[in-house]
């Protein structure tokens, strides 16, 4: 079977087992990290609901061709429009509508429901009627990122399956794969995080990088500069709610890096290509330092999840970074063992 599904091999054979015996459930919610492989996992299942092979999904046949392509007239594909990116109601009764017609071409229409979690509650109620008493010829896979966000009536009726990341080696060795060279593939497989989708994102876009060179930039100047400063970079990047997110998730992964090298576990440490960097520091701080340092970055995580001001947040944990000289340039730093 050409289920192509990369390191979540327990959920296919779920999956597979429940399509061979024919206890396929009419609901499905799909969790887990954002870019792990939700939306992937859900479209090879509606190839295989509808292959014309014997053994599906093919990935060959005009059926899976075109749910790949997304031109399938019974598989759709639902995301979240307008203010906040989040289902709403009218999307949801235009499903209802449709679902009770028969199949145009295949054998099951397959609703994909993207960030379940973020639908308005009007929606989410109003799926459960459909939820209740589905067609026979109706499969519904919701994902989410925060599956504890759904009501829990709507989380019953589906069977859940929670995507565990993937390990380094599973990522890094789809990216060598996919033709990407042996370094960026192993920073890449280290900076994913477990999320396959993330990384082959990522191999594709050389923007991604560069943003997150930039960030780390940012993050070391930051260290040596006055409160003048600080503050006005958090005017500045608080105007992207979605970027300070990043913003705030790469730098818990340099202060984790610089805990890793504290405590002499270079095998761990994520930003490999900055080494020297991250050795510089570390040799200047203390664990305290940097545990107090993720305090701050967790407290302003959660802050902006809470729709805090993002400039009250980013101030906040800007003013509570230490401050330090940053390395001499070109200079290079033996590694400690």
């Amino acid at each position: 079977m050409a289920w192509q599904i990369i390191g979540h091999d327990w959920a296919v054979t779920l999956l597979r087992r429940g399509l061979a015996t024919g206890r396929v459930a009419h609901a499905y919610l799909f969790a887990g990290p954002p870019q792990i492989g939700k939306t992937r996992l859900a479209l090879a299942l509606a190839q295989a609901l509808n292959c014309t092979q014997p053994d599906a999904p093919c990935g060959r046949c005009p059926s899976c061709l075109k749910i790949e392509h997304g031109t399938h007239p019974d598989v759709r594909t639902i995301e979240g429009e307008g203010a906040g990116g989040s289902i709403k109601i009218d999307q949801v009764r235009a499903l209802q509508r449709e679902a009770v017609l028969t199949p145009y071409e295949g054998r099951t229409r397959v609703y994909v429901l993207r960030r379940m979690d973020m639908a308005t509650l009007e929606a989410a109620n109003s799926l459960l009627k459909t939820l209740e008493e589905p067609p026979e010829h109706v499969v519904l896979i919701l994902t989410a990122v925060q599956a504890e966000l759904l009501p829990m009536t709507v989380i019953s009726r589906c069977q859940r399956l929670d995507l565990r990341p993937a390990s380094q080696q599973v990522v890094e060795a789809a990216l060598h794969d996919r033709g990407v060279p042996a370094p960026k593939a192993q920073l890449l497989a280290r900076l994913s995080g477990g999320c396959v989708g993330w990384a082959f994102h990522a191999a594709q876009d050389e923007t991604v990088l560069r943003q997150r060179q930039r960030d780390l930039e940012h993050l070391v100047q930051l260290l040596s500069v006055d409160r003048v400063e600080r503050l006005d970079f958090a005017s500045k990047a608080s105007g992207n709610l979605a970027a300070s997110r990043a913003l705030l998730e790469l730098w818990t992964t340099w202060w984790r890096d610089l805990l890793l090298l504290s405590s002499h576990e270079q095998d761990h440490v994520v930003n490999i290509d900055r080494g020297d960097e991250l050795q510089w520091m570390a040799n200047q701080s203390d664990t305290a330092h940097s545990w107090a340092v993720l305090d701050a970055l967790q407290a302003a995580a959660a802050q902006l999840e809470a729709n805090v001001n993002p400039r009250l947040a980013l101030e906040g944990l800007l003013l509570r970074l230490p401050k330090w000289q940053p390395m001499p340039k070109n200079q290079t730093l033996e590694k400690e063992h």
